[in-house]
């Protein structure tokens, strides 16, 4: 099977490519990614040099480009990662985000449907639900009413309902997946879990929004690429599957853990002004997935704290290059993505 990976050398898709190629040695897979601020060829590597394995650089806005690029790669699936993600960014710049998200997401499942692709995915978000309230017990389900309340989130849900249109009226094999918030190796450094890292390492102080009380469910990656790799395998046409870790944590809580992991006591947090438009609580109920096609998460968050900790410091390489690309880009006056403390 050839596979093309939007979005391939950010954070989730660079993840996949790494889980695929392992559990699927015979498959080829296209990486196409526009490496933006997030998007980072190290994140690729040790795969790069393999025989099954091509990066193409290129942006899903680009419609000439798309089309010219499907009719040539004849491609089996599609899993389009590739997205603006950054809420703070959304609200300082929403036009790159309806770009991208949905002008992109447009040209690919097009052109995936001109050309015959077999299978179309698109990763999604629960910020699309909107926000269930800091006082709710409720939980997102795949029949929760779209209510997104950023520009990103927004634009995301304006995906999706396109997605889903083009298997309504074309009969293309489509499939949405919406989850949690993910952490694990290759992060951008400047999300919370490694951005908090990095500064409890250094016993510097780590800045929490509002009153630190939003909550959000964590989910570690590579149990988000297993869910991804169900659906699209064995997950009903036109279906839309949520991806949770069943990790529901504040901001605060995290907080915490870390710096309790790291051997560091609390004086380090610092409570900064909350961002516009901060929802208080996402909670995925992912009892569709795990009942339909028998997936669960495998990996708890101590567990998963741990392993992401190791790998950082196992590839200090990685993360000083990284933070080296960011220096340049903010010496340059080049936008770097701020700290964003929920996702």
């Amino acid at each position: 099977m050839k596979l093309l990976i939007t979005g391939g050398a950010g954070f989730i898709g660079s993840n996949y490519c790494h889980y695929h190629l392992e559990k699927y040695p015979e498959d080829e897979i296209v990486v196409l990614d526009k490496l933006t601020y997030a998007g980072n060829l190290g994140n690729l590597k040790s795969i790069m040099d393999e025989d099954n394995f091509k990066f193409v650089q290129g942006d899903i806005a680009d419609k000439k480009f798309i089309d010219d690029f499907f009719t040539k790669e004849k491609f089996d699936t599609v899993i389009n990662f590739a997205a603006e993600t950054h809420v703070d960014r959304s609200i300082n710049g929403p036009s790159i985000f309806v770009q991208t998200n949905i002008v992109g997401t447009h040209n690919v499942i097009e052109a995936a449907r001109q050309n015959n692709v077999k299978r179309y995915h698109q990763v999604s978000t629960d910020e699309v639900y909107g926000d269930l309230g800091i006082d709710s017990t409720d939980y997102f389900t795949e029949s929760t009413s779209i209510a997104p309340n950023c520009p990103y989130a927004a634009s995301k849900a304006s995906a999706d309902l396109l997605v889903m249109s083009y298997f309504e009226t074309y009969q293309m094999p489509v499939t949405v997946s919406r989850c949690s918030n993910n952490y694990g190796p290759f992060q951008f450094p400047e999300k919370l879990i490694p951005y908090f890292f990095k500064l409890i390492s250094e016993d510097k102080p780590v800045p929490v929004y509002g009153d630190g009380k939003n909550v959000r469910d964590w989910l570690y990656v590579i149990d988000h690429c297993r869910a991804i790799d169900t659906i699209v395998c064995n997950g009903r046409l036109g279906e839309v599957y949520n991806v949770g870790g069943n990790n529901e944590k504040t901001n605060l809580e995290i907080t915490k853990f870390l710096l309790d992991f790291l051997g560091r006591d609390e004086s380090l947090i610092r409570f900064v002004d909350d961002r516009l438009a901060h929802d208080r609580r996402y909670a995925i109920d992912s009892s569709k997935l795990q009942n339909e096609l028998n997936w669960s998460p495998t990996v708890d968050f101590s567990e998963g704290i741990s392993k992401t900790f190791n790998w950082y410091k196992e590839n200090e390489d990685w993360v000083k290059d990284l933070e080296d690309r960011i220096e340049e880009r903010k010496h340059n006056k080049i936008s770097v993505a701020p700290l964003e403390a929920s996702r």
